[in-house]
């Protein structure tokens, strides 16, 4: 797209600083002692209430994650690729599956190349079925997607290698971990600890899917079919900018800590094209939910509704 901001404001957001990613290690703390905290509570409340909140800090670690595919969390390549791949071991998903599904997004933003629009169909049963399915329960789906249907359709070569050997890898982890858990007699809190706020991630993962896109003009290019959702500073902050999801779409060389800066210096263009700016995620999802899978034919209906 064609800019409308300075060229020195941008090219400024697109520099890299190492101190905002102390978030990562306060984050990887604050995960590991919602899990400590949930292992050794006798209290079903406080229990479920540290998981969820384990999924919610899982969603902002997978928010470092996606600024990883597009090389913006190091400078250095390497260390993008390092860190996408550890951030996935809880996971069982392969970086390398994600990111090029994440770029064909970005290429394809809400067009019939988007890997990602399965929002849009005919309204058949099927697509009921997909939409409510991953707004529900949206992890299993989404590790489905990732392990088997993407890789299998799209990697070949060397991308379906490294795929493969990063499956390998999660599974090999998988297995030591819970090899151990079982010569302890701890197989069950072990699972539980892992696999329950994986369930809460999903679903704000579906949640957050859902909004970024759902409603937006079908086939017109990144600005307009992308939604920002100002939320609030908790939730940026905890989910790293990633509401500010038209800046993203437009310019996803700028890094996570300079998004707000950036959908600053973009308002007066959104604002001009009538982009979809939101308030709330789940005012978002309980739309989406309420109107089901789109059509080429509802979408821009459906957003002004």
């Amino acid at each position: 797209m064609a800019s409308t901001i300075n060229t020195a404001e941008l090219k400024k957001l697109y520099r890299h600083r190492w101190v905002p990613n102390l978030k990562i290690p306060l984050f990887y703390g604050i995960w590991i002692a919602l899990g400590v905290i949930a292992w050794n509570s006798s209290y079903w409340l406080l229990t479920w209430s540290c998981y969820l909140a384990m999924g919610y800090m899982q969603m902002g670690i997978v928010t470092f994650m996606h600024d990883c595919t597009h090389s913006t969390l190091f400078k250095a390549r390497w260390k993008n690729w390092v860190f996408g791949v550890f951030a996935m071991v809880p996971l069982v998903i392969s970086f390398i599956s994600f990111k090029e599904d994440h770029l064909l997004h970005h290429r394809h933003n809400r067009s019939p190349k988007d890997p990602d629009a399965f929002t849009m169909g005919k309204r058949g049963v099927g697509d009921f079925i997909l939409f409510y399915a991953y707004a529900v329960v949206g992890v299993f789906l989404t590790a489905i997607q990732f392990t088997l249907i993407f890789p299998l359709r799209v990697l070949r070569g060397k991308k379906a290698l490294i795929h493969w050997s990063e499956i390998a890898l999660h599974i090999a982890v998988m297995w030591a971990v819970f090899d151990w858990a079982a010569s302890q007699g701890i197989v069950s809190k072990v699972f539980d600890v892992w696999f329950w706020p994986l369930v809460f991630f999903g679903f704000f993962n579906s949640v957050r899917f859902i909004a970024e896109h759902y409603g937006c003009p079908w086939d017109a290019g990144q600005l307009v079919g992308t939604r920002t959702i100002t939320s609030n500073q908790i939730n940026s902050f905890f989910w790293n900018n990633i509401n500010y999801h038209i800046g993203h779409h437009s310019y996803p060389g700028v890094p996570w800590y300079n998004l707000q800066k950036l959908h600053a210096l973009m308002l007066p263009e959104i604002m001009r094209v009538g982009a979809s700016i939101e308030r709330s995620y789940f005012a978002v999802f309980l739309h989406a939910l309420k109107h089901g899978p789109e059509t080429e034919a509802t979408t821009i209906k459906v957003r002004s509704a």
